[in-house]
């Protein structure tokens, strides 16, 4: 409906450009708005008010002359002005009704729109590290880049899903020695496991894998691994030196090819995991994309020989920098170590590149708030190689913090005492953790409530939209139980006889769903549609609760049918946007 306005009121802009009322060069995005309160019609639209200072006219003159060009359309009521300028336009029932045919007609594709117009979208989320399990923490950032992927691709964008794999670096080779340590631990080498290596159980699954894989054959005496090395932190040494110099000890005993056996199969093991775990949780990925792809390729060489041709790379303390404080980061950033070892931010920097270079027009990243420094230090290479800003959408979340009752559940990785996202998943299931996960915009804080999200009540939101839907459906197997039919087209002839509140407020919910998915998809908000479901079951339960659907009255009774019926295709429709399930009994 919001479509056909726009257009009417485009034509009676037209027509004054043509009569000399506005100029030749006029240009104008003409917003229609759902009116806030519906004693001012059903939309409102400013278009007069922004126009005013081009025709050199007061806005309500302005929109006098709009509402006179307006062509007649049998879907509109009533135009009026109100306030300085703003045009209220009223729709007839049977427009409104227009929106239940269109949600029982398109079925699963009702909502989805042209906005993204085909543009290409590269969204990349979560991207753990592959050192451990997922965590509830990064469940947030799953259910979050799952749900705006989805909405996006609604919008009309084409989205192409990705996880960066951080496979590359120096906490993958603390895995590796962690992994190694435990393999001789269980081979029977007594030792001091180190302060800063991990310590999760799945570690001592990955190295029984490797004894059963390699029986002893990558054994070495412990007295030979930490002969003379620095002094630990509980030692009143240097965490990090101890276990850098244990990583070295590690390579050279073991030599390249045996450290590479339990190099790769850490990673393999829990990148394993981490796909199980994601694909349980109805997050998938069109491509998995390997850090070191990008150093064995020489891309990370030729990003910065770009830079480097270009002048913004520079020598300084046996170190190689990046101009980046030219583009807007707050100081230089180190691309290349004295020991010739390119940093992270380097990788970091060819991904990007290999990103935009793949022909995205935008990329999105989905990174955890601890990473908010590090937003201004890409901006500024995507800069320097001559790309726009807004190319690169970077969007913060919040981690969850997770209760069991007053407890607040820790979230370390390193140390092994964290909950998983497979653990909440079995404890509360994915439905109301990918929902509650999503019922808040990413940068605000969440504390996840496991009790509220377990409860059947009307408290908890995802209960309540799923039972909405529920109980719809048992309306459907009532209808056969009583050895009635439903006949839709009957239905629909008589939509018309639904003047009941209930009834016209359903009927508008359901209209707004379509806007709705544009409004979000705009803002990169799925949290919109949440609320908007909510709400959606709101009206659903109140008109249930205040009517009943399979009255003697065989027009009528078709009508009410063809509403719920629509209004449970837009829950099912929203609540599969987000990743949750829409069952039909409860």
């Amino acid at each position: 409906m919001k479509e056909q306005l726009r257009s009417l009121i485009a034509t009676a802009v037209d027509g004054l450009i043509a009569d000399g009322t506005l100029p030749a060069d006029t240009r104008v995005e003409i917003q229609v708005e759902r009116a806030r309160d519906k004693s001012h019609g059903d939309y409102a639209v400013n278009t007069a008010m922004v126009l005013a200072k081009q025709a050199r006219m007061k806005p309500r003159e302005l929109a006098e002359r709009l509402v006179a060009a307006i062509p007649d359309d049998p879907g509109v009521a009533g135009v009026t002005i109100a306030g300085p300028g703003f045009i209220n336009i009223d729709i007839t029932a049977e427009a409104a009704y227009t929106a239940v045919r269109d949600a029982l007609s398109r079925g699963q594709a009702y909502g989805r729109a042209d906005l993204g117009a085909g543009q290409r979208i590269n969204i990349e989320f979560v991207s753990a590290n592959p050192t451990g399990p997922l965590h509830v923490g990064h469940g947030r950032g799953a259910a979050f880049g799952g749900a705006l992927a989805s909405l996006l691709a609604t919008a009309g964008y084409d989205l192409h899903r990705e996880y960066y794999v951080n496979d590359a670096g120096r906490q993958m080779d603390i895995l590796a020695t962690s992994v190694w340590l435990r393999y001789l631990e269980l081979e029977g080498e007594s030792l001091r496991f180190p302060d800063n290596a991990y310590r999760g159980d799945y570690v001592r699954t990955i190295a029984q894998r490797l004894m059963h894989r390699e029986e002893d054959h990558f054994l070495h005496p412990a007295e030979v691994v930490f002969a003379e090395l620095p002094l630990d932190a509980c030692e009143g040494g240097d965490k990090e030196e101890y276990i850098d110099t244990l990583i070295a000890r590690a390579k050279t005993l073991l030599g390249p090819d045996a450290y590479e056996v339990v190099f790769a199969l850490a990673l393999e093991t829990v990148l394993e995991d981490i796909r199980e775990d994601l694909g349980a949780f109805g997050v998938t990925y069109d491509e998995w994309f390997s850090e070191r792809s990008l150093t064995d390729s020489g891309a990370v060489d030729q990003a910065l020989q770009r830079l480097d041709e270009a002048g913004h790379l520079y020598e300084s303390e046996g170190a190689t920098w990046f101009r980046s404080s030219a583009f807007g980061d707050e100081k230089d950033r180190v691309v290349r170590r004295e020991n010739g070892a390119v940093t992270y931010f380097a990788s970091d920097i060819a991904y990007h590149l290999n990103k935009l270079d793949r022909g995205y027009d935008q990329c999105i990243d989905i990174w955890g708030a601890d990473h908010h420094g590090y937003v201004p230090r890409v901006h500024a290479a995507m800069r320097a190689f001559g790309h726009e800003p807004d190319q690169l959408d970077v969007r913060l979340v919040q981690f969850a913090i997770l209760y069991r009752g007053s407890e607040r559940m820790q979230m370390s990785t390193r140390s092994g005492q964290f909950v998983t996202l497979r653990e909440l998943r079995d404890d509360v299931g994915a439905d109301a953790a990918r929902f509650f996960y999503v019922m808040r915009k990413p940068e605000q804080h969440l504390d996840f409530d496991l009790e509220l999200a377990k409860s059947q009540s009307n408290d908890n939101p995802v209960y309540y939209i799923q039972y909405a839907h529920a109980r719809i459906c048992s309306v459907m197997a009532q209808l056969q139980e009583k050895g009635l039919e439903h006949d839709d087209a009957n239905g629909d002839r008589h939509l018309t006889r639904l003047t009941e509140p209930h009834e016209t407020e359903l009927v508008s919910a359901i209209g707004r769903y379509p806007e709705v998915i544009e409004i979000a998809a705009a803002a990169r908000e799925p949290h919109q549609i949440a609320h908007f479901l909510r709400e959606l079951a709101s009206h659903v339960h109140t008109y249930y609760n205040a009517h009943q659907f399979l009255v003697d009255d065989a027009d009528l009774r078709d009508a009410r049918l063809n509403l719920v019926l629509a209004a449970r295709q837009v829950i099912r429709n929203g609540l599969h946007l987000l990743g949750v399930s829409a069952p039909d009994a409860m």
